[in-house]
């Protein structure tokens, strides 16, 4: 109800429409009918018995309480995102990673790499300051607080043995320190709470009984820069050294030694162990640690059995073992009532794609069982989905599918990540595509990524590039080349850059659709792309150009790019030059040729004798050609004898249709029956 302090100017409801006033006498009947002598007996209004029978019926018939709202409290983000919302991708623009300095912003995958490993460097290095500094940085003028903005510490602080330096080692993860403080204790005699020593255990088994490595690292960085094959290549290197490098699992470790000097152990421990042994390459001792547990009449958690499930494959070699261990293990999940969660069911998936082709069966049934469950499957189940039917396939079995149907279960819907593996499937999606040159399905998964803020699931710059590579691939062999070119504006550069391969692909759909008059456009961004030092790349344009002739207009724009090209091969700004070959010698005087820029093809002839290589005879043919053209008689005699020099057989023909088409002189025409003659004594 309002009170009398809560007074509204009747003045402003008054000047306003009727209905207004009947609705404000509606809803404040009662203050009205309390104050109304108050309020209008002095403004000269009579109080007569009607006005007032008025108001009171008015406030027998208004049933609604007046609740006045609460002040509105905004998130400190919504300006930022209400602006956001209002703006979509630029198509033209480069990466927001790489918007700090527009100079600076890599144009191809080499500068990407470059700019990535400096970014991530920078970066590292400004933490490092700010963490071991951090006296000075002790003002916070960031609205909204940025928690990772501001320092963090870093140094031990506490040097006494305590159980509080221990939690203070194991809140910075220094495993080192952790387990010598430990031992320090245990010599000491003073106890340790269980609570410490479960983060200790924790702590050990995830780094596997070693110091973190400090995040990103440079081969994590280049890698997302790298294709599908250098990846597969460089990993095929170094997969022995990596084998040394990753941390396994090694007996009677710190892990295990501290575990056992607990006076108890409860299920936290053992989850602890048996997790940490799965993840670093000990599945067997996992199995026999959990054997022991049950001995002690401990039940596990969801969490233990999640690794041991995972982990199923590995301690089994037929098929059907593999799944009745995992059966095995669920059944001992209902009999000790530990509810199965989302990563349970991830985890039988991904486990049942070792286990052949009982696989495709026994997924469909733990998709029914995980929905009757009533847990939503993540895009890391339905990639695990994917796998399974698509390793079916390539065994023989008939293949249904399966996509089409994953595709109309998730159309419309938007996610989060709920599992890592989350950022797999629509790169797995998209290379089934790819594989079945199926457009339309790729359309639609392409769909799914625009759909809200799916495309965050795309995973890291690697990743991305990875899915986009595969779309494009697939736009260039089946699509119309004005689709190609529109998708191709879009990626590029704002969402990855073309490999030599991609570049390759969008000529050959140029080809396809007869657009060769694009070709100039698509060499200005090879050359930004960093793709014009790829001879074969390079040689594959110069020959889709000189393949057929095209109007004027377009052999002018060709012999423009030829001109470019040429100064590739000969070395610009400082870059290392090209090594010329016959056919890129031959196509680019082709081309300015039927751009009738003789002058300039009569150097690239001349540029054959130095490179020492052969022109053909059908190239001198032509240049005969346009000397005929042009009335050149001198230009076609010092043609002759550049035949001559390379002794080719069609010298004699050259000397013959000189002298009969052209008006030479004695001189010249003596010149040309003896180089005729000279040629013949060649054959």
């Amino acid at each position: 109800m309002v009170s009398p302090s809560q007074k509204p100017s009747v003045c402003n409801n008054m000047a306003a429409p009727g209905w207004h006033v009947g609705r404000y006498i509606q809803r404040n009947s009662r203050f009205l009918l309390n104050n109304f002598e108050q309020i209008w007996g002095h403004r000269g209004f009579a109080c007569t018995p009607a006005l007032r029978q008025q108001a009171a019926e008015a406030n027998k018939e208004s049933t609604e309480t007046i609740v006045i709202p609460r002040k509105k409290t905004w998130s400190k983000e919504a300006v930022l995102e209400a602006l956001a919302s209002t703006v979509s991708r630029d198509y033209t623009a480069y990466p927001y990673l790489f918007q700090d300095d527009p100079y600076l912003s890599p144009k191809n995958s080499s500068e990407f790499k470059l700019f990535s490993l400096s970014h991530e460097s920078g970066r590292s290095a400004a933490k490092y300051f700010v963490d071991s500094n951090p006296k000075f940085f002790t003002k916070d003028f960031a609205e909204p607080h940025i928690p990772c903005l501001m320092p963090e510490t870093v140094s031990l602080l506490l040097e006494e043995v305590s159980e509080e330096a221990l939690k203070e080692r194991i809140s910075l993860r220094k495993v080192a320190a952790a387990v010598d403080m430990y031992d320090q204790l245990m010599q000491a005699g003073t106890a340790v709470s269980m609570e410490t020593s479960q983060d200790l255990l924790d702590l050990i088994c995830f780094y596997c009984d070693r110091d973190p490595v400090q995040d990103g690292s440079e081969e994590e960085v280049t890698e997302r820069s790298e294709s599908e094959e250098g990846v597969k290549r460089r990993k095929r290197r170094l997969r022995h050294v990596s084998e040394i490098i990753k941390p396994t699992w090694k007996e009677n470790n710190n892990a295990e030694r501290i575990f056992n000097l607990l006076p108890e152990r409860d299920t936290r421990c053992y989850s602890a162990l048996i997790r940490g042994m799965v993840m670093h390459g000990a599945p067997a001792k996992a199995f026999s640690l959990y054997t022991d547990m049950l001995n002690n009449r401990l039940t596990a958690d969801v969490h233990i059995f999640n690794a041991l499930i995972s982990a199923a494959p590995a301690v089994r070699e037929i098929y059907n073992e593999r799944w009745d261990l995992i059966t095995e293990l669920l059944k001992q999940m209902s009999q000790q009532k530990v509810q199965p969660n989302l990563m349970t069911f991830n985890s039988v998936l991904q486990a049942l794609k070792r286990c052949g082709l009982l696989a495709r069966t026994q997924a469909g049934h733990t998709m029914s069982e995980m929905v009757a469950m009533g847990i939503a499957p993540s895009l890391a189940s339905y990639n695990h989905i994917l796998a399974i039917f698509s390793k079916a396939a390539s065994s023989g079995q008939p293949n249904p599918d399966v996509l089409h149907d994953v595709m109309s279960e998730l159309q419309g819907t938007s996610f989060t990540c709920r599992d890592p593996d989350d950022v797999l499937f629509f790169a797995s999606a998209m290379k089934i595509c790819m594989d079945n040159k199926d457009l339309e399905m790729a359309y639609w998964v392409q769909s799914l990524v625009e759909f809200g803020e799916n495309w965050r699931l795309l995973g890291d710059s690697y990743q991305q590039s990875v899915y986009y590579g595969r779309f494009f691939n697939l736009l260039c062999s089946m699509g119309h080349i004005d689709e190609v070119l529109e998708w191709y504006r879009r990626f590029v550069p704002s969402l990855f850059y073309p490999s030599p391969q991609g570049m390759k692909d969008l000529m050959q759909a140029l080809d396809t659709d007869n657009r060769l008059d694009l070709l100039p456009t698509i060499w200005k961004d090879m050359r930004s792309q960093g793709h014009d030092n790829k001879r074969d790349l390079t040689e594959e344009m110069l020959t889709l150009m000189a393949r057929d002739q095209h109007s004027p207009e377009v052999q002018e724009s060709f012999a423009a790019c030829a001109l470019d090209v040429k100064s590739v091969y000969e070395g610009d700004n400082g870059r290392p030059s090209l090594e010329w070959g016959i056919s890129s010698l031959s196509h680019v005087t082709t081309l300015l040729l039927r751009a009738n820029k003789t002058q300039q093809a009569w150097d690239m002839l001349q540029l054959f004798k130095s490179q020492n290589r052969v022109p053909p005879e059908q190239l001198l043919q032509d240049f005969l050609s346009v000397c005929r053209s042009d009335g050149s008689a001198q230009r076609a005699v010092e043609l002759v004898q550049l035949s001559a020099a390379f002794c080719l057989s069609v010298t004699p023909t050259l000397a013959k249709q000189t002298l009969a088409e052209f008006n030479v002189t004695e001189k010249q025409r003596a010149v040309l029956s003896e180089l005729e003659s000279a040629g013949e004594s060649c054959d």
